[in-house]
């Protein structure tokens, strides 16, 4: 069976809540679940699938647990990884820099060899800028999750997101569940 390394930052909690959704979506077998302060490059080298999860904080800024992590993400050899992404903002609060954290956080995975699967429409959010924007297209390189103006529409987004992600992982033995 396909195992899947969820990682996530989280301050306030709504990260991790998130990572805990996705994972009950895809499968408890499936998924293992780690907060990015408790772990070290190794546990990267366990999983050929894995998620990324990041809230941005303020006006751009990356989680304070990413922050201390950042310069060891940019050193793990994701060659032959699939890597989805998904990030926490505020998209009123903080228009100009909504998502920005995940926009970090994939270039530097990208860099260092990742194949990226898992973008999602920017349709339906209120923004300016975005560093998790693709340029030109009107896609985010992950999911966008806005707890603060837009809980409404969570548990509906997670569960396309996870469909699409079981699809895109190649977890046909595993159906995932939708969340209620």
């Amino acid at each position: 069976m396909t195992k899947v390394g969820l990682f996530f930052g989280s301050d306030e909690g709504n990260s991790e809540r998130i990572a805990y959704r996705i994972q009950k979506c895809l499968g408890d077998e499936v998924v293992d679940v780690f907060d990015i302060a408790d772990v070290t490059q190794l546990e990267f080298t366990r999983y050929d699938k894995i998620i990324l999860g990041i809230p941005t904080w303020d006006f751009g800024q990356i989680q304070s647990d990413w922050e201390e992590f950042w310069e060891d993400i940019a050193e793990v050899d994701f060659s032959g990884k699939t890597v989805a992404l998904f990030g926490l903002g505020d998209q009123f609060g903080y228009a100009d820099y909504f998502l920005d954290a995940m926009g970090m956080l994939h270039d530097v995975v990208i860099r260092q060899g990742a194949e990226i699967v898992g973008y999602w429409p920017t349709e339906g959010y209120e923004f300016s800028a975005s560093k998790a924007e693709i340029p030109g297209k009107a896609m985010f390189v992950g999911l966008a999750v806005d707890e603060d103006q837009q809980e409404h529409f969570t548990t509906e987004r997670l569960n396309r997101w996870c469909a699409q992600i079981h699809t895109e992982f190649g977890l046909a033995t595993v159906l995932y569940k939708t969340q209620d």
